[in-house]
């Protein structure tokens, strides 16, 4: 499903030149759920924007579904990341003074999706991550938890290729982020492919493979064969 192939990103000021991202290259295939860790600086947040077409590389590919994503038109991009990538961010990016189902609802309007189906897919997401008694609770109404289930719900309506999660539970408390951590496991073993970004390694222990970057280079690439998993999944 993803194929990343000698993946570079060099940042130059004046004479001052930046690695952020060193010759990276590794596959995931459909129904995986990698983590990508590292300290702060090191690449990794370069690497998720890359992985989420918000940013080009200066040298390599990255394939998406068998296509080389950085020859695609700025409108291409879009549609890519409106259809095929869903976005988890840690500020959760919802707007403030709209419903939990509206905000759920937003990315298919730009989708196309007709009016009267809108409304069944988010019940329907909302649901999945246990927020059908908070339909219409404003988002700044609901904890961080909550609001971060309202995105996750967010991130699935188009039907993505990849959940593409940066570091999701950043601002919540341990027990929010365990329920998180579970809605993430629920969801891939529904067939998910998920990719989290993080520098919590009781985060990254959620996940079946750990990638891990450090200097913009990745230094190791295994299974995690200590997996967290969170038993009684709702």
């Amino acid at each position: 499903m993803i194929k990343v192939d000698h993946l570079s990103k060099i940042y130059q000021l004046a004479a001052v030149k930046t690695v952020a991202l060193d010759n990276a290259s590794f596959q995931i295939e459909k129904g995986d759920y990698v983590t990508i860790m590292g300290p702060s600086g090191s690449g990794k947040s370069t690497l998720m924007h890359l992985l989420g077409a918000l940013d080009t590389p200066t040298s390599g590919h990255y394939y998406l579904d068998g296509q080389d994503v950085f020859t695609f038109s700025d409108d291409q991009l879009a549609k890519l990341r409106n259809q095929k990538i869903g976005f988890i961010f840690q500020a959760y990016n919802l707007l403030p003074r709209t419903t939990a189902l509206k905000n759920v609802m937003l990315p298919m309007v730009y989708a196309g999706v007709p009016k009267e189906k809108r409304q069944e897919i988010a019940l329907k997401y909302l649901k999945l991550v246990g927020l059908e008694d908070r339909l219409h609770h404003l988002s700044n109404q609901l904890s961080g938890g909550q609001q971060q289930r309202v995105a996750i719900a967010r991130a699935l309506v188009n039907n993505p290729t990849i959940l593409l999660a940066d570091e999701p539970t950043g601002n919540l408390s341990s027990t929010q982020a365990e329920e998180i951590m579970a809605i993430f496991q629920k969801l891939n073993q529904q067939g998910h492919t998920i990719i989290t970004i993080t520098h919590e390694p009781t985060i990254a222990a959620h996940a079946k493979r750990i990638i891990i970057i450090k200097d913009g280079a990745i230094v190791s690439d295994k299974l995690n064969q200590k997996r967290t998993l969170i038993k009684n999944l709702k």
